[in-house]
C-alpha cells in the first residue's frame, strides 16, 4: 500500500469536507467494510489531541461508526486502527457474533489493535500507542472479573499482552 497516495486521497477529500467518503474509502481500501456496518455518522469532537470513535447500535442491529469531523487531523495509522477496532464491534456485535459482553469486546479489540488477528492488512502502530492501548486491553480484561470465565478464556491472550508490553519497556531502558 502507497501511504503517500493514499494520505493524498484523504486530503483531496478532507479539502473539499467529504469525511464521510474518506472513511468510507479507507474501509474499502484496507477491506474493513462487513455487512452489519450501516455506515458512518459524525460524533462531537473532542480536544484536538482526542480522538473517539464509537459503534452504535443494539447487539444483533445494524452497527453505525460514529466519527468526529477532524478524524483526518490525526496519523493515518492511528486512525486506521482505530477504524479496524470499531469494524470489530461492528462484527461483534452481528446477529452471528452476538458478543454480549462489553468487556470481552473491548479487550478483542484492544488485542487486535496490537497483534492485527483479525486485519494483518492494518499497519502497525507506534510503540507509544501500542503501550496505551495493551494498557487500555488490560483495563477490560480486570473488568471481567477475578477469576472468571471470561479471563481464563483470554489468560494466554492476557499473558501475550503482558509479555508485548514489557518487551516495548525493555527498548526504551
Amino acid at each position: 500500500m502507497n501511504y503517500e497516495r493514499l494520505q493524498s486521497n484523504i486530503n483531496a477529500y478532507k479539502k473539499t469536507g467529504e469525511i464521510l467518503e474518506a472513511a468510507r474509502f479507507l474501509i474499502h481500501q484496507f477491506n474493513l467494510d462487513d455487512e452489519n456496518f450501516a455506515g458512518f455518522g459524525f460524533r462531537e469532537e473532542l480536544e484536538k489531541e482526542s480522538i473517539l470513535l464509537t459503534a452504535n447500535g443494539e447487539i444483533g442491529e445494524m452497527q453505525h461508526v460514529m466519527i468526529p469531523k477532524n478524524i483526518f487531523d490525526f496519523d493515518l495509522t492511528l486512525v486506521l486502527n482505530m477504524l479496524a477496532h470499531e469494524m470489530l464491534h461492528v462484527r461483534q456485535k452481528s446477529p452471528r457474533m452476538m458478543i454480549l459482553d462489553k468487556n470481552e469486546r473491548e479487550w478483542q479489540a484492544y488485542y487486535e489493535m496490537l497483534f492485527h488477528t483479525n486485519f494483518p492488512q492494518i499497519p502497525e502502530l507506534s510503540d507509544y500507542y501500542k503501550n496505551f492501548f495493551g494498557e487500555k486491553a488490560l483495563i477490560y480484561y480486570s473488568r471481567m472479573g477475578e477469576g472468571s470465565e471470561l479471563q481464563l478464556k483470554y489468560l494466554e491472550q492476557k499473558l501475550e499482552v503482558e509479555k508485548f508490553l514489557q518487551d516495548i519497556k525493555n527498548k526504551t531502558i
